[in-house]
């Protein structure tokens, strides 16, 4: 499935200098990253071990990246952007459905742990989520705040809340359950999560 608008670069915003960046080593920092995180835990995760990892020079990590932290986000940015890519495709309700479910699956596996893992590091590090949602969150949830406000103009979504509050309604909801173990956390209960909070009647 391919994503709609392209997402942006985390670091877009950064000053460059020196030579431009290689994609192929970016991307080889980014998943090193993000393996190192799923499979050995965050504190393993240094910048040490991450240039070990991708063969890449601490000097060059530091020169891309301002911190750890918004190379972690940057690294689970990356992943997420291929697990769970904005769709493109059919009414703005059933691309909801699709994405609200897509995010449900993920959430339980390495993907929900990670996320977890990079929040809470951002959090002990800086006492607030603020740069997780700037370099994360924010362009993900401005575009499918947007796909919900498509829907109520065209009436595929019954709901007359505002699309933000919609949105974080269905998503706040999903990662509440899964921060707590409420069950159940599944597809099935996301598209009826979508459906309810949306007042979608029709497929």
């Amino acid at each position: 499935m391919a994503k709609g608008k392209s997402e942006p670069d985390g670091d877009a915003a950064t000053t460059r200098r020196g030579r431009p960046r290689s994609a192929e080593t970016t991307n080889a920092i980014l998943q090193s990253a993000y393996t190192l995180m799923a499979s050995t835990g965050l504190a393993a995760t240094s910048i040490d071990a991450v240039a070990r990892d991708s063969n890449v020079s601490k000097m060059t990590i530091y020169k891309w990246w301002p911190s750890r932290e918004a190379l972690l986000i940057d690294a689970f940015l990356l992943h997420a952007s291929l697990m769970l890519p904005l769709p493109t495709t059919g009414t703005p309700a059933n691309r909801l459905r699709r994405h609200a479910s897509a995010y449900a699956e993920a959430l339980q596996g390495e993907f929900g742990k990670v996320q977890l893992a990079v929040i809470s590091e951002c959090i002990s590090r800086t006492g607030s989520a603020e740069i997780f949602y700037e370099r994360y969150l924010r362009y993900r949830r401005t575009t499918l705040v947007e796909l919900i406000a498509a829907g109520q103009h065209d009436g595929s979504i019954g709901a007359v809340g505002a699309p933000e509050d919609l949105y974080d309604a269905i998503y706040g909801s999903l990662f509440y359950r899964y921060v707590f173990g409420i069950k159940p956390i599944s597809p099935v209960q996301a598209r009826n999560l979508v459906d309810t909070l949306l007042l979608i009647k029709s497929r």
